[in-house]
């Protein structure tokens, strides 16, 4: 693989994250299938993705410089 991408938006890591979550939940009376595990890794995902977009844009209005 030559290309690179933060952590945060990979779908295999999310994956994996949920997937312990949902084992602890199970463990505690909340059991989670799997189209459930799968939506909330999307709507992580689509969350990361509006953190960034709204981190941009600040960084942005926060700029000392113009854009060229």
């Amino acid at each position: 693989m030559e290309t690179e991408k933060p952590w945060y938006t990979s779908r295999t890591i999310w994956a994996s994250i949920i997937t312990v979550m949902a084992v602890f939940a199970g463990a505690f009376g909340l059991p989670l299938d799997d189209g459930e595990q799968a939506e909330l890794v999307e709507l992580i995902l689509q969350g990361v993705a509006a953190a960034a977009g709204i981190a941009a844009i600040a960084g942005r209005l926060m700029a000392r410089t113009r854009i060229g």
